[in-house]
């Protein structure tokens, strides 16, 4: 194959990102804003020539959906190898295994990078290797998939080549985990080995006209900013009860210190979903346990010991009464029982039922509240992080935690006045996974509200302490 010296002529803000990626330390190239950028002519670009400048190279494109990313990154990595008169007789794609191949042995791998109930843990990223890689809307992909790509990369002949092992991000603002890299960026807390590039349409004057006239069309307020003016701080959902500054506030936030010690308890259902344990002093979350593939009784026997452990009364621990974790209720006697579509609590200072449709609407509605107010922090003590999932580190969680907070929604309805949030399942088709992580969180809220008494008579039985006395 013939051995090319390729022109690049970035605009402005695609220059900044060639220079990122060519300092030894930088890990992370985040090019985000609004369409027309030159995004992904930028990561075609840059794959392209690292492939012809080292030949052996093994790189990767990855996108949520496989589809997608053969409409768009494969058409512009065509338009590239045109517009450098690169014959197409230099490198072939290999459509049964989904990779390019350029005759230098040069590799560029397409990933599809959804979420599938078949491999939940991306198993299927795990024993590649990579000289470096390139995420396309990189907002649309969860960060599980992102956190294990990381990995992957600086595998590959990197120290031959002396190649920095860095990965590109682009996409346009999205309320995801990319988020947080344009809250750091904003407030100039970005880490060292971090670059974040906003480009608007304006900043590429190849196409800034042609984009500027598509863009104006655009009748929808919040899609207009995100896609015309590259705002990340759109509101473009309403439903949403969770404001995203707020969420991500949780993590520095400081509030009143409290004695009084809390357990909240998600069970892992049918095998698939994990049992989260969170720790609370007061509303300050200090503790997290996260456990999979554990019976009932082992689950009821650790809470049970962290109980003891770490003082927490069996009345301040609450646990998913739904499904499988009525068994742990059953087992500890005493622990607070959470039914999610069970009636809502009176309002401890009306002495009325507030106007929910269930418990966890009422729920959720108060942790947006407490949320949107910093009046919740979470500050994980040393060692009270203990997650025995694979793949799922302290910045993962994080990551999912915040992914899972903003998909907590209002659903709207005719059928009646009351207010309520969107399913379980709703969410697991939004975000593709249960969202164990904000259920936990959520449930904390129950001790704001006085338990139920059960009334036999003039006999009064207050529910936490015999929350199991009506099970056959």
């Amino acid at each position: 194959m013939e051995k090319r010296k390729l022109e690049i002529n970035p605009n402005e803000k695609q220059y900044e990102a060639w220079l990122a990626l060519q300092n030894p330390d930088i890990a992370e190239i985040h090019y985000g804003g609004a369409a027309g950028g030159g995004k992904t002519w930028l990561g075609c670009e840059s794959r392209i020539t690292r492939a012809y400048a080292y030949p052996g190279y093994k790189s990767f494109i990855g996108r949520n959906e496989l589809t997608r990313l053969m409409n768009t990154c494969f058409i512009t990595f065509q338009k590239v190898c045109k517009f450098h008169n690169i014959p197409n007789s230099e490198w072939n794609l290999n459509g049964k295994y989904n990779y390019i191949e350029f005759k230098n042995g040069s590799r560029i791998d397409l990933l599809d990078l959804a979420h599938k109930p078949s491999d939940p843990m991306y198993e299927r990223l795990g024993s590649l290797e990579y000289t470096d890689g390139w995420v396309d809307e990189a907002g649309e992909v969860p960060f599980m998939a992102i956190d294990i790509l990381q990995s992957r990369i600086g595998r590959h002949r990197n120290e031959e080549f002396g190649l920095n092992p860095d990965t590109l991000y682009t996409y346009n603002p999205n309320k995801g985990w990319v988020y947080r890299i344009y809250k750091a960026f904003k407030d100039k807390i970005l880490p060292k080995d971090i670059v974040f590039i906003q480009a608007l349409y304006s900043d590429n004057p190849y196409t800034a006209d042609i984009y500027g006239k598509q863009l104006n069309r655009i009748k929808d307020t919040a899609m207009r900013a995100r896609l015309k003016l590259g705002s990340f701080d759109y509101d473009d959902d309403p439903t949403s009860l969770i404001n995203t500054d707020s969420a991500i506030d949780l993590f520095t936030n400081t509030v009143d210190y409290s004695d009084d010690k809390f357990m909240s308890i998600d069970v892992a259902r049918h095998g698939i979903d994990k049992t989260v344990v969170y720790l609370w002093k007061g509303w300050t979350l200090y503790g997290v346990r996260i456990y999979e593939k554990q019976g009932v009784d082992i689950t009821a026997q650790k809470t049970k010991d962290i109980a003891s452990n770490e003082r927490i009364p069996f009345s301040n621990s609450v646990a998913d009464e739904d499904g499988v974790g009525g068994g742990v209720v059953d087992i500890n006697r005493g622990f607070r029982g959470f039914i999610n579509n069970s009636q809502p609590l009176e309002n401890p200072e009306t002495k009325e039922k507030e106007n929910y449709i269930n418990l966890k609407s009422q729920c959720s509605y108060k942790i947006a509240e407490m949320t949107n107010s910093h009046k919740i922090a979470i500050k994980i003590e040393p060692g009270q992080f203990v997650s025995e999932v694979e793949g799922v580190t302290y910045e993962t969680w994080k990551d999912l935690l915040l992914e899972e907070l903003g998909a907590i929604k209002s659903k709207i309805t005719n059928a009646d006045s009351k207010l309520r949030v969107r399913s379980k399942e709703d969410v697991k088709e939004e975000i593709g996974r249960s969202p164990d992580f904000s259920d936990t969180l959520m449930m904390r809220a129950i001790f704001e509200y006085p338990a139920k008494k059960i009334n036999f008579g003039n006999v009064t039985i207050n529910r936490p302490v015999w929350q199991g006395f009506n099970r056959k």
